[in-house]
This record gives structure tokens, sequence and C-alpha cells, in this order.
């Protein structure tokens, strides 16, 4: 990934409420565990980040706007475990996505262009097995109204739920992802 510099920094604290070791990071990061060992608390000062359990951009994906995070909690964390880190681009243009019931873009087909926090209302099916982004940036949520697991959606064809990271096709909500998130 990018290893050029980047003003926008996240700031990961290994105690709570920005205690301890901490490690600053301005660029994509595949792999953090040399700067630390657990992350229980961070600051992004600016930009947006998606960090990740697991090195090389794996595991649960976590979407951090400009602010303070205090604990785990307070990023929706499932643990203290951040071991990668990736800055996205700042994104102003149209959103456009594509939903299927059905792997490999088949089934009933439905275009979005806004946000929805229930998917299963508009949609009016449970799972999303294919997706087509076809502009912007989105955030996938595993439940209604932002909860839950988070997926991070780059413009690209996701012929299958472990394309984006899943390892179910349910998707409760979903939104643009956008500088004032």
């Amino acid at each position: 990934m990018s290893s050029s510099c980047r003003k926008e920094p996240i700031v990961f604290y290994e105690g709570r409420n920005y205690m301890g070791r901490h490690w600053e990071c301005s660029s994509d990061c595949m792999d953090t565990f040399r700067h630390f060992n657990c992350c229980n608390s961070m600051r992004v000062s600016g930009g947006h980040w998606v960090a990740y359990e697991k090195p090389h951009y794996m595991g649960y994906q976590y979407i951090l706007g400009p602010g303070d995070y205090p604990d785990y909690h307070s990023w929706m964390g499932f643990n203290s475990c951040i071991r990668s880190c990736q800055m996205f681009p700042p994104y102003r243009g149209s959103y456009r996505m594509r939903l299927y019931n059905r792997p490999e873009m088949m089934g009933h087909m439905m275009e979005f262009m806004d946000d929805c926090p229930n998917v299963y209302e508009r949609f009016h099916h449970r799972d999303v097995y294919s997706c087509n982004v076809m502009e912007g940036y989105w955030i996938f949520y595993e439940h209604p109204n932002y909860r839950g697991r988070q997926y991070f959606m780059r413009p690209g064809m996701y012929r299958s739920c472990g394309d984006w990271g899943g390892f179910n096709p349910m998707i409760g909500s979903f939104r643009r992802m956008r500088t004032n998130m």
C-alpha cells in the first residue's frame, strides 16, 4: 500500500482514555504489531481511516472519522486488537451501487444512491450476496440502524460476501462514506 506521508494522522494508545504507550500513524500500515501490543483508545486528527483486527487488512473492520475514541467500545470494537490500518481518500462525487440477492450479480437487483437504515424494508431481502459499487465509498453494517460488523466498500464488483470480508450475506443497513459522517 501507499507509503507516502499524509498529514491526517491517527494515534493508537495501548491504554483506555489515551493512556500508556502510543504510536502515531500517517500512512497505510499492513502490520502494526511492532508499534504497539493492543489498542484501547484512538484519536483521529483528520481524514478517515479503516482499522482492521488482523494484519494485511483482514478481520473485523472499523471505520473511523475525525474524533476521539476513549475505548474500543466507542468505535464499535469487539476487542482491543488492531493490527493494520488504511486511510481512504476524500471523496466528493456521486454515490451509486447495485445490490443482488444472489451471488455473481444474479437474482433480484436494486440500485441505491443514498443511505439505507434498514435493508429489508427497502430491498425486501434479508441477505445481500453480491454487489456492484459503481461510485463512491460505502459502509455495510451487519444489522439495521448502522450497528454490528462494518464492511468498507470501495468501487468494484463483489461477486460474493467473502469478497468484502463477510462471513455471511447478512447486511442490515448501509450508508455512504462522506467526509461529514
